[in-house]
C-alpha cells in the first residue's frame, strides 16, 4: 500500500476571523506607537534633567566662588538696573552709611538657633540713597528693640555681607500682612513703603558674622543650600523608558511568533 505525502493544508480564515485579526493587529500597532512615544518622551524628560544637572553643578560653583571672594563695593543707585539674581545674588559686597534704627523691620524666621525674627534696617548711604540691611537674628524674647539697645548702632557703620534679592509677597506658606505690620519675607519695595524710606536698592544685604555689641542681632545666618537630586531624577526617566522599549521588544516578539505558528 502506498502513502502519499502531501504538504499540510491550512484552512481558509472565515471572513469575519480575518476581520477580527485585522483588528487585533491595528489595536497592537497603535498600543507599541504610543510605547514607542511614551518612550521617546521619558528619554527626553531624563536629557532634561542631565541638562539641569550640568545648570546647578555650574551655579553651585559660582555661588561658591561669590561666597568666598573678596566683597566689592554694594551696587550704587546708576547700577540698580543691572542688578539680577543671576549675576549678583550671594556675591559679597560692602556698604558703608547710617542705620535708621527707627525705621527698623521684623521678619519672622526660622533659624538653626531657633525661631524668631530677622532685623532689617535701612542703611543710609552718602548719597541720600538707602540698602536694606538684614542685620541678623533675634529670638522671639527680644523682638522689642529696648531689650537690645546696645546693639542698635549709631554713627557710621560699614556692613559686610552678601548680596539677596527681594522676596515680593510672602513666604510660601504666609503672606505678608503689610497694613498688621506682619513680615514674612524680605520684600524690600514693601517694607520701604510701609516705612517711609525713599530710595532704595532693589536687593538688601544679609550682614555677615561679625559680632554685634551685646550679642544681637546675630549675623552670618544666611543658608546656602540648593537641591540637587537632577542625577537620581535622570536615571529614574531613564530606567523607566528602557522598560517602556522592553516591554515593546515584548510585544513585538510574542507578535512574531503568533505569525510564525500560523
Amino acid at each position: 500500500m502506498t502513502v502519499t505525502k502531501g504538504r499540510r493544508q491550512r484552512h481558509p480564515q472565515a471572513p469575519s476571523e480575518k476581520s477580527e485579526r485585522r483588528h487585533y493587529q491595528v489595536k497592537r500597532a497603535i498600543f507599541a506607537g504610543c510605547l514607542v512615544l511614551l518612550a521617546a518622551a521619558l528619554s527626553a524628560l531624563g536629557t532634561w534633567q542631565v541638562e539641569r544637572l550640568a545648570w546647578k553643578r555650574d551655579l553651585i560653583a559660582r555661588v561658591d566662588q561669590r561666597v568666598h571672594a573678596s566683597p566689592v563695593p554694594a551696587p550704587a543707585r546708576a547700577d540698580w538696573d543691572q542688578v539680577n539674581a543671576t549675576d549678583d545674588e550671594y556675591r559679597r559686597v560692602t556698604a558703608a552709611g547710617m542705620l535708621a534704627n527707627d525705621k527698623e523691620t521684623l521678619v519672622y524666621a526660622s533659624t538653626a538657633l531657633g525661631p524668631g525674627y530677622w532685623v532689617l534696617a535701612p542703611l543710609t548711604l552718602a548719597d541720600g540713597t538707602s540698602i536694606l540691611i538684614n542685620r541678623g537674628f533675634v529670638p522671639t524674647d527680644r523682638r522689642d528693640p529696648a531689650s537690645r539697645r546696645e546693639g542698635e548702632l549709631s554713627g557710621r557703620v560699614e556692613i559686610t555681607g552678601l548680596m539677596r534679592m527681594t522676596e515680593p509677597k510672602g513666604s510660601l506658606l504666609q503672606s505678608n500682612d503689610v497694613a498688621a505690620d506682619r513680615w514674612y519675607s524680605r520684600d524690600v519695595a514693601a517694607i520701604a513703603q510701609k516705612r517711609g524710606i525713599g530710595a532704595i536698592a532693589p536687593y538688601f544685604i544679609d550682614a555677615d558674622a561679625a559680632a554685634n555689641p551685646g550679642g544681637l542681632p546675630v549675623g552670618g545666618l544666611t543658608v546656602i543650600a540648593f537641591p540637587n537630586n537632577h542625577l537620581v531624577y535622570a536615571i529614574t526617566w531613564y530606567a523607566l523608558a528602557a522598560m517602556v522599549l522592553a516591554l515593546l521588544v515584548f510585544i513585538l516578539r510574542g507578535e512574531r511568533d503568533s505569525r510564525r505558528r500560523l
